[in-house]
């Protein structure tokens, strides 16, 4: 048995890197790759570089000259955390970074996505170099094997020294590396924690590259976040930060393991950092400060997770069962406060059955309610583009409609309504709706399309004209869009108006310009959506009537109210949680 590196001299290395190649010192790489072969000695490997077809990676420039690539950032929605799971699911199948600029990865990339991955199934035992070079002469596309192999290994989670003894083999035939190859080795050393495999690709990729692509930085803040060097991971977040805005993963590991570690002061740093860049934190790195700030006595810290508390408030998000349970646990370790926490459900009336408080009013104030009117007319009906899904001759005729027959008291946006039982006729769903909806002696009005007027297999006539004795209908083109319609009917009919849809309105939220008329739009929702679902049975469908209270976090000081979800939700709901989380300050 022999080391397949061996030392050289001092002068050889600096001759080559005049060449241009930089090699790396024996002991880096024999500790990068510690597998060890019987080979003769002509083939010794004295020296091992790396060199990179990647566009993103950048060589070091003694000039300066390097620019970081840039790519415009879109829009992040609340949602919860990519984890690692799905990230490595992007390596595997090739997906992890861009290819702009690089025709050549561009083709590599679109032979990649044809091959069924799950087919290749990685050795479980190192090769040697002859056994690799069989298994590739055998492969189907040849120049793609070790991209396909390392793809297979991450998502197989192969042993460290399997991908170790491919790499090897690679080095040996081509004399380097590719980059791409050594991230997903990375990648994999990544997901099984291997400190210091990581730590090394980083000193082999510092010395070679002035500056890293972000999926790099990604990989290895994550690897050493989770390690005892997690604060290479904070120099490298200052590293990322010189040449472009950090991504949300790298803050939130970094976030992560400053809690893990009690730095609370830095993790509250980072955090607020976040926000000011508009990046959204998940429920995960939100739920990391209630984990670790249990039994600190700390009035900053307390001051910082009040402030966690009332982000949630602004921007209507539940946390779920999971996380609030942390924040019951918080609360009841402060030290030298008396906190006790209780599950509950609020009562119709909006008032607390644990601690009898009466929740925030879910109405708005006549000159709030006539302001947000006039705001969603001005920038959402008339601002956005409602006028490319309808006419204005068509929303001017709706619009005659509506004033001639007013107050509604609940409009129903009637195809969203169809759709709710999918076994079921369209029209006996709306049939159904309308009939559960028309039992108060209400006013309704339905919003439908014209195709609903034409017999066929989901819209019976017969059931149509049925339906239409009991509530007033607007039928708009098909192509038209109806959240327009809807918003102005009900705002229209006053405050008392409610309405019916699945819709979470989002978009029309974002029209609005002023976080102010935001707030009091979310409030308003909240108060006058209708919730309804199909019956467990999916025989009937169920509605839930609008909160006559504020189901958003609330407190008086003394009292906490949280709403909460029982499980996880990775975005936006239209409905609101029925559960609530109670704490007293005793």
């Amino acid at each position: 048995m022999m080391a397949l590196f061996s030392q050289t001299s001092q002068q050889g290395t600096q001759a080559l890197l005049g060449k241009c190649r930089i090699f790396w010192p024996v002991l880096r790489c024999q500790q990068l790759f510690a597998v060890y072969f019987n080979l003769p000695n002509t083939e010794k490997v004295s020296y091992f570089s790396f060199r990179t077809s990647s566009s993103t990676a950048l060589p070091v420039d003694s000039k300066g000259t390097d620019v970081f690539p840039t790519k415009k950032r879109s829009e992040i929605e609340y949602e919860g955390e990519t984890g690692w799971d799905e990230e490595s699911k992007k390596i595997s199948e090739g997906k992890l970074f861009s290819s702009s600029g690089a025709p050549k990865k561009r083709l590599v990339s679109q032979v990649l996505s044809r091959h069924k991955f799950a087919k290749v199934q990685p050795p479980e035992k190192p090769l040697q170099a002859e056994e690799w070079n069989r298994l590739r002469e055998n492969f189907k596309s040849p120049e793609i094997f070790e991209d396909v192999m390392l793809n297979s290994m991450v998502r197989c989670n192969s042993p460290i020294d399997v991908a170790k003894s491919l790499l090897t083999s690679v080095a040996k035939s081509d004399g380097d590396i590719g980059y791409n190859l050594l991230i997903k080795y990375l990648a994999l050393c990544v997901q099984q924690r291997k400190t210091t495999e990581i730590c090394d690709v980083y000193d082999i990729m510092k010395m070679r590259f002035k500056i890293l692509e972000s999926g790099a930085y990604n990989l290895l803040i994550r690897g050493l976040s989770n390690s005892d060097q997690w604060r290479m991971a904070l120099t490298l977040l200052e590293e990322v930060k010189k040449v472009t805005t950090p991504s949300r993963t790298n803050y939130e590991s970094c976030i992560k393991v400053a809690s893990r570690h009690r730095e609370m002061n830095l993790a509250c740093e980072l955090y607020h950092e976040m926000l000011a860049k508009d990046l959204v934190p998940t429920l995960d790195v939100l739920q990391a400060f209630f984990d670790f700030s249990r039994g600190m006595k700390d009035a900053e810290l307390k001051k910082e997770l009040f402030g966690i508390l009332l982000y949630l408030r602004e921007n209507q998000i539940y946390p779920h069962r999971t996380f609030m349970r942390s924040i019951k646990l918080w609360f009841e370790s402060i030290p030298g406060e008396n906190w006790r926490g209780h599950l509950t459900n609020i009562k119709d009336s909006g008032q607390c059955p644990v601690c009898n408080h009466q929740l925030e009013d879910s109405d708005l104030t006549e000159e709030e309610y006539n302001n947000l009117r006039e705001r969603i007319i001005t920038d959402v009906i008339h601002g956005s583009d409602t006028f490319r899904k309808t006419s204005p001759q068509e929303f001017e005729a709706f619009q005659t409609f509506v004033e001639d027959r007013l107050p509604f008291d609940i409009v129903i946006d009637g195809l969203n309504v169809s759709h709710i039982r999918p076994r079921k006729m369209q029209c006996e769903n709306l049939f159904h709706a309308v009939n559960c909806l028309a039992k108060e002696n209400v006013r309704l009005l339905v919003l439908g399309r014209k195709h609903m007027l034409i017999n066929s297999s989901n819209w019976k006539q017969e059931i149509m004209k049925e339906i239409q004795n009991k509530a007033d209908f607007f039928f708009a083109e098909n192509i038209s869009e109806d959240d327009a319609f809807l918003l102005y009917a009900t705002l229209r009919s006053g405050k008392h108006c409610k309405f019916v849809t699945r819709d979470f309105l989002r978009d029309h939220k974002a029209c609005l310009s002023d976080s102010l008329t935001r707030h009091l739009f979310r409030k308003w929702q909240r108060g006058h959506q209708i919730v309804f679902s199909p019956s467990a049975e999916g025989k009937h469908i169920n509605f839930l009537p609008a909160f006559n209270y504020d189901c958003v976090v609330q407190t008086t000081g003394n009292t906490w109210h949280i709403p909460y979800k029982d499980t996880f939700e990775e975005r936006y709901s239209y409905q609101v949680p029925r559960k609530w989380l109670c704490l007293q300050l005793k």
